[in-house]
């Protein structure tokens, strides 16, 4: 890989784990430090392998570039004496170097996971949660983070710091919660998790690889938590497992122009049979414990979307599984994809019923989408006035292209 290219990879998967471990050292007040210190690194690489070409081990040349920044802040700073000068007995720079700026792979990970309870405190929004996990834990920007979200740059950069300050006033600690607190917190940990993970595969955005990457973020933050003992529970994996399902799926979703294919157009041979296998080990490893999450739920349902055969076992499986889900997490998009199973379980009629009394969607693209479908040779007229409706609400270009093939393809069928 030349510089040019492996500088970009090598932030993307360092900056995060550099900020991480320095953040930890410093505290959460001096999070702006380590992340200068990281772009600092970055930076003088840039310069230096520009000129004198790649280090042997370019991810031990930026480790030991930002541990020697590090050391020299410590040094200028009142932090010296408490962080560093406890630990200095014989070899001091053994001490600064291997012990005090830890950047070994165990020390990286426990690091990253402590932080992540630490974006995901109470005291910030929800929103706020996921930008952050974007920027420290992903190595994400405040101009690809607002791409994801469909923002501008200087709202979710003011978002950002105002997350950080918050924070800091708040004296968050960056550490995992005592065993007991374990289940409380994980609960917004998971959230933010199962949000960023959604944002990358329903995102609006017509960036194609910044959507596989805010999957790909997600899934490794959920595997970092499955693989850590006190943070490896039940809920945990039926997440990971969740991910796994849809992800298996996510190349067959667009085609070659970026255009949408719906489910029942998807070719399953573009599915990936490995992230499905790893879907099934984790909703199995998901069955330990008394309690059946949202994620469970919801990772059942996917896993019966990887079979691409319609079954009347398939549909009704998945019927009673969203009827569940509903009964203790309701929300109007779920009820809107019970509704389909239920179209394919018991016939469009009932469904038809069971769709026009979720009123509370009437602005919402996808309801009408559901409908036209349902009266899709049923009532002619009746689906086409919700195709109509439903391109007016949507708000993307292959939104908007996906409803016009289903209004050609009715108009098709009257010739």
């Amino acid at each position: 890989m030349q510089e040019k290219e492996l500088i970009p990879h090598l932030f993307r998967t360092e900056y995060s784990k550099i900020v991480a471990v320095l953040c930890k050292l410093f505290g959460i007040g001096y999070m702006s430090v380590a992340e200068d210190i990281a772009s600092d690194t970055f930076l003088i690489a840039a310069e230096t392998w520009g000129l004198k070409g790649l280090p042997e081990n370019p991810t031990a040349w930026l480790y030991k570039v930002s541990r020697n920044k590090a050391i020299d802040f410590l040094r200028r700073h009142q932090l010296y004496k408490e962080k560093i000068e406890p630990h200095i007995k014989n070899d001091a720079a053994s001490a600064e170097d291997n012990t005090i700026i830890n950047l070994s792979a165990q020390n990286i990970q426990d690091s990253q996971l402590q932080m992540m309870f630490a974006i995901c405190h109470p005291s910030i929004t929800t929103e706020a949660q996921i930008g952050l996990s974007l920027n420290i834990l992903c190595g994400f920007g405040a101009e690809e983070i607002a791409d994801a979200f469909l923002s501008n740059k200087e709202t979710i950069y003011k978002r950002l710091q105002r997350a950080k300050e918050k924070l800091r006033t708040e004296k968050v600690a960056i550490e995992l919660p005592p065993p007991h607190e374990i289940n409380n917190r994980m609960n917004a940990v998971l959230t933010t998790l199962y949000l960023l993970f959604s944002e990358g595969y329903y995102s609006s955005s017509q960036n194609t690889t910044l959507r596989k990457d805010l999957c790909v973020e997600a899934m490794r933050l959920t595997l970092m938590l499955v693989d850590n003992g006190p943070t490896n529970t039940p809920a945990a994996n039926a997440l990971l497992s969740l991910m796994c399902f849809h992800a298996s799926r996510f190349d067959a979703r667009l085609n070659s122009n970026g255009d949408i294919i719906l489910y029942e157009d998807q070719d399953e041979n573009l599915w990936n049979t490995e992230l499905i296998d790893k879907g099934k080990f984790y909703l199995s490893q998901s069955s330990h414990g008394q309690q059946v999450s949202r994620y469970h739920l919801e990772a059942a349902i996917a896993f019966w979307h990887t079979q691409k055969k319609d079954t009347e076992e398939k549909w009704e499986n998945i019927l009673q599984l969203y009827n569940r889900l509903l009964q203790t997490h309701y929300s109007p998009i779920a009820a809107l994809n019970r509704t389909y199973a239920l179209s394919k379980a018991n016939g469009k009629a009932a469904a038809i019923t069971e769709a026009e009394k979720l009123q509370q969607l009437k602005d919402n693209h996808l309801y009408h989408v559901l409908l036209g479908n349902l009266y899709t040779g049923v009532d002619t007229n009746k689906a086409t006035a919700h195709f109509q409706i439903a391109v007016q609400l949507a708000k993307t270009a292959a939104d908007k292209a996906v409803i016009n093939k289903s209004m050609e393809k009715i108009r098709a069928e009257q010739q």
